[in-house]
């Protein structure tokens, strides 16, 4: 059973993040530039909270807000739901799709390792499903 430390050791834990007091422009441009859905918000070393396209889409677009005068602090959402590296793969799916999020932060202690889409735990056990197979056939052609 893979754990997500180990993936994200093998997708790397480049970290893409802003602080509170950007824009919500500033935000969407570096979503768009890294080609991500979510960026941690960070206040120093301290994760303040994440921010997703899909509060920018509710909380500020359907509430007719100005996304260059509104501030990440405003639609960010504070309450992050994380994981420590040691959870596997499949408990931060699960976890995923009981929370309806698509971006989960791991945590050790309060160092920030990274952030896992919920397409990279989807991948990861299609890629552990198509080993498993391979193995069982090869078993089978003995």
């Amino acid at each position: 059973m893979e754990t997500v430390g180990r993936l994200l050791e093998s997708k790397g834990g480049e970290i893409w993040s802003v602080g509170p007091e950007a824009s919500v422009f500033d935000a969407i441009a570096l979503m768009a530039e890294k080609s991500c859905g979510a960026l941690l918000v960070m206040d120093g070393a301290r994760m303040a909270g994440i921010v997703s396209e899909r509060d920018y889409a509710r909380k500020v677009i359907l509430a007719g807000r100005s996304s260059k005068d509104t501030l990440v602090s405003d639609v960010m959402t504070s309450d992050v739901v994380s994981v420590e590296p040691g959870r596997s793969i499949e408990e931060c799916l699960s976890l995923m799709t009981d929370r309806r999020i698509r971006h989960l932060p791991v945590i050790d202690g309060e160092k920030v390792l990274g952030v896992v889409s919920i397409g990279d735990l989807v991948k990861a056990i299609v890629a552990e499903q198509r080993y498993l197979i391979a193995q069982l056939e090869q078993y089978i052609k003995q």
